[in-house]
């Protein structure tokens, strides 16, 4: 499986237990696959998509910033943001 194939599907989880919610008060998984190595430019690691900067402040930033850093990473590696369908509530 490639790495964009295993973001996907980290991203696909994530998202299934809510912590791309704006509500969600819980921490924001990191989008590390364990695929560590930066592109050849240097602009982002080829296993996760996050640049050196999104890589040295994960660990400070609340899980709004963390929720953004993960819509750029998606966004750089051509994957859409998955949607959480809405719930059966009426």
């Amino acid at each position: 499986m490639s790495a964009i194939e295993l973001l996907a599907v980290r991203a696909l989880q994530i998202s299934a237990d809510g912590h791309f919610d704006a509500e969600n008060t819980e921490a924001v998984p990191s989008p590390c696959i364990s695929v560590c190595r930066m592109s050849p430019d240097r602009s982002h690691c080829e296993g996760c998509f996050r640049s050196l900067d999104e890589i040295r402040i994960w660990s400070r930033a609340d899980s709004h910033l963390r929720r953004g850093i993960w819509r750029q990473l998606l966004d750089r590696a051509g994957i859409a943001v998955p949607v959480q369908p809405e719930s059966a509530e009426g």
